[in-house]
């Protein structure tokens, strides 16, 4: 069989070109860690990063959301408990205004201290978060949930849960309403404070001395019905705080997971490839070398 010349010229530089290709594909793994470069060269390993490298960016996206779905029950949790500090302190004032010695000037002054605590509880109710967002409004999270009157407060918000996907599986509700937390069952806080101020308001004599006596009582009652409903919302702030601390390890775990998956099917083996390479750089110095030779031959070097 025959072989001309331009076949020889032809099928020397088709394999130095390969391997020249091969060489470069391998320098370039090299440089970036990473065994493929375009899905061409392992489409089955390059489809598995694919669903492994989305299933990471969606667990990273839940961490995200949990961290911020922290940072709004962690500022909930801090005010509710200058709510929980300060209705402590409207029953020890009470407990003192219900002291028979008292006079009517100094259950003013304890009228007085209540109507400030008063102020103060509808300021903690109207609190903005670091968004500038209103704590307790439901979804009118640009209107003031509470707008003061004559009976104490009105709650001008709404009921809404304000929602977020904190896992796959797990939808937390990262606020509490206005009437949830103050008026719950009907026991409004704001008016049994303004009812309790203007009862030390009103002078005592022995025809109201009956009505004033069941005023503290109820007032007091009242107080510790709205304390306990506050303690009540502010443990369910911290059983979501806790469920997010285990989610937070969960997601952690996974994410150790995912990235040693990624690791596995995309991390170059440093040690095989500079090996391949070395190997490749022989085999093409002796193409070459080979090439040149073939190419060279002459039947006048024979004769």
């Amino acid at each position: 069989m025959r072989i001309s010349t331009n076949t020889i010229y032809q099928s020397g530089i088709s394999k130095i070109s390969n391997l020249q290709s091969e060489q470069f594909k391998l320098m370039q793994q090299i440089s970036t860690g990473q065994r493929i470069a375009s899905p061409s060269d392992d489409p089955v390993a390059s489809a598995r990063a694919l669903e492994v490298s989305h299933a990471k960016s969606i667990n990273s996206k839940f961490a995200d959301t949990r961290q911020t779905a922290q940072l709004k029950l962690n500022t909930l949790e801090s005010n509710l408990t200058s709510v929980t500090n300060m209705m402590i302190s409207v029953k020890s004032a009470m407990v003192s205004a219900g002291n028979p010695t008292y006079s009517d000037l100094e259950r003013g002054f304890i009228a007085s201290e209540l109507k400030t605590t008063l102020d103060g509880l509808i300021g903690l109710a109207n609190t903005r978060d670091a968004a500038g967002n209103y704590l307790y409004a439901g979804f009118e999270t640009d209107t003031a949930p509470f707008v003061a009157n004559a009976s104490g407060a009105s709650y001008v918000g709404d009921s809404n849960k304000q929602m977020l996907q904190v896992d796959s599986q797990r939808q937390m509700a990262v606020n509490a309403t206005g009437d949830e937390v103050f008026q719950a069952g009907g026991n409004d806080i704001f008016a049994t404070l303004q009812n309790l101020v203007t009862l030390l308001n009103t002078p005592l004599t022995p025809a109201n001395q009956a009505a004033f006596t069941a005023g503290v009582a109820t007032g007091l009652t009242s107080i510790q019905q709205g304390l306990d409903n506050v303690l009540t919302v502010r443990a369910s702030i911290g059983s979501r705080l806790n469920e997010i601390d285990q989610l937070d390890v969960s997601g952690d775990d996974l994410e150790l997971q995912y990235s040693k998956s990624l690791s596995e099917i995309q991390d170059l083996d440093y040690a095989a490839a500079l090996s391949d390479l070395s190997k490749n750089q022989t085999i093409m110095e002796a193409a070459q070398k080979s090439f040149v030779a073939t190419t060279s031959l002459s039947l006048f070097n024979f004769i």
